[in-house]
């Protein structure tokens, strides 16, 4: 999967967030397959409306009910663990050892990202390892479909179908592919960003105009510490709880327990 595109093209296609598909062609959310076809072609005729071309809407017409995507939205028990168990199931001490060493072999990388957005190596580094293993899985579910069934499904379907027009926008201006695979809730490369945060939030990390997400780990770490830094991050405060950038890592996740994990594997990795 490849998310690359000229930076203009990400602060241009930030106007479309404010767009949702509303009046007659608002689209009915459901939570069986049953209606799912029937929610696109309507759904569709929303998003012509408002803006989205031909590509995108054939790419949105291609999509599948996913119902991995939904099982895995039914079943985040992870979330429920106590800290240290949380810990122990996502091997908070291998991201920790493994990530002093890529601090080492990338200094010059993180000393770049803690000047340009405040934010140092450690939390980066332990966002990196528990989203996706530094790079190693960033999931094998087609992105499109995952985001226009969390968009049907009424669950969260206001939150998915900002995010499904985020991802519209990305394929229209060719950031997305349409067959691109990713995470089950439509993440996005190695620190796993949702549609809305790419436009929002996606960094030319290596300098080479362009963002990717997914092959590049320069720009998946700079897009990541400017996600920090837009939700309030403030360049040599404190991450652990109470202290000032700790909001911040509220921001990256609603989970109490990940919060934490990032805040204990941050420090001890740049305890060193």
């Amino acid at each position: 999967m490849a998310i690359l595109a000229k930076v203009k093209t990400f602060a241009a296609a930030t106007a479309m967030l404010a767009v949702t598909a509303s009046g007659a062609y608002a689209a009915q959310c459901g939570n069986t397959a049953g209606g799912f076809e029937a929610w696109k072609a309507q759904f569709a005729q929303g998003a012509a409306a408002n803006g989205i071309g031909g590509g995108a809407l054939d790419a949105l017409a291609g999509t599948k009910y996913a119902s991995k995507t939904i099982y895995a939205d039914r079943n985040q028990k992870s979330f429920k663990l106590s800290l240290d168990q949380f810990m122990a199931k996502r091997g908070g001490k291998t991201i920790a050892a493994k990530g002093k060493t890529l601090k080492r072999q990338n200094a010059a990388l993180f000393q770049s990202l803690e000047a340009r957005y405040g934010v140092p190596a450690g939390p980066l580094i332990a966002i990196w390892g528990m989203e996706t293993g530094f790079g190693s899985f960033m999931g094998n579910q087609h992105t499109l479909s995952a985001v226009a069934t969390l968009a049907y499904d009424c669950r969260r379907s206001e939150y998915f179908t900002e995010q499904l027009y985020a991802a519209l926008k990305l394929i229209q201006s060719g950031t997305l592919a349409p067959n691109a695979i990713g995470a089950a809730h439509g993440e996005i490369g190695q620190t796993q960003f949702l549609p809305v945060n790419v436009l929002k939030f996606g960094a030319d990390g290596d300098g080479n105009g362009r963002i990717d997400m997914v092959r590049s780990k320069a720009d998946a770490l700079a897009s990541t510490a400017n996600f920090l830094r837009g939700h309030g991050w403030q360049a040599g405060g404190g991450y652990q709880p109470g202290q000032a950038n700790f909001a911040a890592l509220q921001g990256w996740n609603a989970a109490s327990v990940y919060q934490q994990a990032i805040a204990i594997i941050g420090a001890e990795i740049d305890a060193n």
